[in-house]
């Protein structure tokens, strides 16, 4: 059919999600090092439209909600051909703190406070 399977859409969140943590200086393998591992709990996709193969696809990804143990993602997908991108799906990821055990844990202070500051800049 040419369109694009619907879990690839979870695939492009977690590259921007990913993406968006290196902008704040910080690699997700670092923060497994470091004993963090950040699991989805939850996952929303509200698809708009459908991306066809071999589309460009631009993800803005951005911060809703910042909690001890818990990170809520937003994420915009759409085609990026042209000048106007077309909305394909809007989206949200729920991440929660895991330690190397499997247990809840506290997200990193400075961790916290630099998602926390992003939140008024959220472009939703």
């Amino acid at each position: 059919m040419g369109v694009v399977y619907h879990t690839h859409y979870l695939v492009w969140c977690e590259i921007g999600r990913t993406d968006f943590i290196r902008q704040f200086g910080e690699r997700y393998a670092d923060l497994e090092q470091q004993g963090l591992f950040l699991v989805v709990a939850e996952a929303s996709i509200r698809y708009v439209g459908a991306a066809r193969y071999d589309d460009t696809i631009r993800v803005e990804t951005w911060i809703e909600a910042v909690q001890s143990r818990a990170l809520t993602f937003g994420y915009a997908i759409a085609r990026a051909d042209g000048n106007e991108p077309k909305p394909l799906a809007r989206a949200t990821t729920k991440l929660i703190a895991l330690d190397e055990h499997g247990a809840t844990r506290a997200l990193p202070r400075e961790l916290i406070e630099r998602f926390r500051e992003t939140l008024a800049s959220d472009p939703a």
